[in-house]
């Protein structure tokens, strides 16, 4: 089975955790994220771009109320050295794995992993802990197609969660937060397993999630599951945002 191309993953990924608003303004589609995160507030490039394209951008983004982050994606070379070039800074190396839902399905009692939506409570005390705040919640909540969140269990206490939603058959996982005292007790894997069942129940061949380079427990967790980097991203913020 072929996985999908990237251009059709990096769609997935942008109608499944949405910006508050994306403004077409030739040659970018400009995001405001609304305090959601790099994500949902960074401009992406839809053709070539000039010096003068970019100025524009970050003129934009500035009147959006946000200091002008893009995200560069595979193909975006010319804009990435263009950026280095204004001093922008790399920030968040990014891999997008993917693999067919059915590799990953598991027998799970529903006590391990529950679906819900909205999310419950403890749920939301889950992210806010681990930094997944209201504002990123508010991207889950803008999200249009079929989702869910999971709540993972070790034994009677509530020890992590995870957000996945839908976009035709290709579903892709947000927000996975385990609580520090549960890890390496195998609930990151359940809550993915747990996402791969409700997926494959509503229509999802495959399932996708994004990673940053650095987190070498998760990237070591999905390579284990037999999931594949098919792509990668990173982000160039402004030169007045690092630090």
């Amino acid at each position: 089975m072929t996985a999908p191309p990237h251009d059709r993953l990096f769609d997935v990924l942008t109608a499944t955790w949405p910006a508050a608003r994306v403004l077409p303004v030739e040659p970018w589609h400009l995001r405001q994220g609304n305090g959601g995160g790099q994500r949902v507030s960074a401009a992406t490039a839809e053709g070539a771009v000039t010096g003068d394209d970019i100025t524009d951008a970050e003129r934009q983004m500035r009147v959006m109320g946000q200091n002008p982050l893009f995200m560069i994606r595979e193909g975006d070379a010319s804009l990435d050295t263009q950026l280095a070039q204004r001093d922008y800074q790399v920030s968040d190396p990014t891999l997008l794995y993917v693999a067919p839902t059915e590799a990953l399905v598991a027998d799970l009692p529903l006590t391990d992993a529950m679906p819900s939506w909205p999310p419950l409570a403890v749920q939301r005390e889950l992210w806010a802990n681990g930094g997944v705040d209201s504002a990123r919640v508010a991207v889950m909540e803008r999200a249009k197609g079929l989702k869910t969140a999971i709540l993972g269990r070790s034994g009677d206490v509530p020890a992590g969660t995870a957000f996945v939603a839908t976009d035709d058959n290709i579903a892709m996982v947000h927000a996975i937060e385990v609580d520090p005292a549960q890890r390496r007790q195998g609930v990151g894997r359940r809550l993915l397993q747990a996402c791969a069942n409700w997926a494959i129940g509503n229509g999802a061949m495959w399932l996708c999630l994004a990673v940053t380079r650095t987190n070498d427990p998760a990237n070591s967790l999905y390579r284990a599951l037999g999931m594949v980097e098919v792509a990668s991203y990173h982000y160039r913020r402004a030169p007045e945002v690092t630090g």
